[in-house]
């Protein structure tokens, strides 16, 4: 199954900052899994996808650290100019749902406010790389390492 295959259209989808950084930097084994979800439903407005302004914050260190002005500009293009794609800030409401989501599931903060921005905007399917948001029932987590291809034997 593909990551394409497991998002119906019409829905919208929250994203971890894991995803956005292997799309901007095209990353040899998760860009293929993610190149249809943005070019495809994404860029056609099929879908319609969501972060908090965690995953900026979490995505200019790197660039800042070296010193890499181009890749900011980059990242703050995708995440804030990008066409049926938004960045939420953290209100109280997401908060306060943060802390039952950290409460509840043991999540690390960081996590808890992008799964609160992903469900304040009605997301009902989550991408990540981090196994341990399975557990979170509110939306379905889509991990991308469950959809790598098996290695050769």
């Amino acid at each position: 199954m593909s990551l394409l295959s497991a998002i119906p259209a019409g829905m919208v989808v929250g994203l971890d900052t894991g995803p956005l950084v292997y799309w901007i930097e095209q990353h040899a084994d998760y860009h293929p899994i993610l190149q249809p979800f943005f070019q495809t439903r994404l860029n056609a407005g099929l879908n319609e996808a969501v972060t908090s302004v965690v995953s900026l914050s979490e995505v200019l260190v790197k660039p800042f650290t070296l010193l890499r002005s181009d890749l900011v500009t980059q990242y703050r293009d995708f995440l804030l100019r990008s066409s049926h794609f938004s960045v939420q800030e953290i209100t109280i409401a997401i908060a306060e749902r943060a802390a039952e989501l950290r409460a509840r599931y043991g999540v690390r903060l960081p996590d808890a406010f992008q799964i609160a921005a992903a469900l304040d905007q009605k997301a009902t399917f989550f991408i990540t790389n981090d196994l341990g948001l399975k557990r979170v029932t509110e939306l379905t987590v889509l991990v991308l390492k469950d959809f790598l291809a098996p290695p050769a034997p």
